[in-house]
């Protein structure tokens, strides 16, 4: 897929040696897969074909074999059903689970890469001590955010993280928005520089487990999944 290819570069990629890959490079010409010119080996029309029609089966088995607990134990439905089946874009990502003395606390990974990032989108469904004061300081530093909480969580930090609210209303680079019905998406966050992603059991519970990619094509998938539920929201500019 990256273009021809020279037997010298295909064995250096492969760490096999001749006699161990020419074999294979001859059942693939067979196949009308692969094709030799000029001392090179390049994919034919029907390689190209099946090969990128094989590349997304393989993101998506690598994604799930890498934590298949985490996965077969998750309620996916939130997921829009066009991205869950593009969940291959995941890439490398990995399951974050705190250890028992910081089961409450915002994972280390996440914060530390928040407060450097330039530009957050994030949806939040559950209310959390540490949001508020986490994400009015970042609206303080003019850092670019746009916020989807549901009318549970708004009416929660109305009540009892007022001030961080109205910072974060009153922010111009900040865009809050509200999701009126139930949404059972716990967090998504999206930035420049990684994709996080929390979702409850198959019980709709929160285990503290999350998913984080620092990948490019997670993050693209990510922004699709919070601007999916971004159109579903209203502004929302004052308590």
């Amino acid at each position: 897929m990256e273009g021809p290819q020279g037997i010298e570069k295909i064995k250096t990629s492969l760490n096999v040696t001749s006699k161990a890959m020419m074999p294979q490079i001859k059942i693939l010409k067979k196949q009308g897969l692969v094709l030799h010119k000029d001392d090179t080996y390049i994919l034919s029309d029907i390689g190209k074909l099946i090969i990128g029609n094989m590349l997304p089966l393989l993101s998506t088995l690598e994604v799930i074999e890498e934590n298949k607990g985490y996965w077969a134990s998750r309620e996916t439905g939130v997921i829009p059903s066009e991205l869950f089946m593009r969940l291959g874009e995941l890439r490398e990502c990995r399951v974050i689970e705190p250890d028992l003395n910081h089961l409450f606390d915002l994972p280390r990974e996440f914060t530390e890469n928040l407060i450097r990032s330039k530009c957050i989108m994030s949806s939040i469904s559950y209310y959390h001590p540490f949001y508020s004061s986490l994400y009015s300081k970042l609206a303080k530093s003019e850092v670019e955010m746009e916020i989807v909480f549901t009318k549970e969580v708004f009416e929660r930090l109305k009540d009892d993280c007022r001030d961080d609210l109205n910072i974060l209303l009153n922010s111009e680079k900040t865009i809050v928005k509200i999701f009126d019905e139930s949404l059972q998406l716990p967090t998504i966050a999206v930035t420049e520089k990684f994709m996080y992603l929390c979702l409850f059991d198959k019980q709709e519970k929160y285990d503290h487990r999350v998913v984080m990619s620092f990948d490019l094509s997670a993050i693209r998938w990510g922004r699709e999944l919070f601007m999916y539920y971004k159109k579903l929201s209203r502004e929302k500019t004052k308590i």
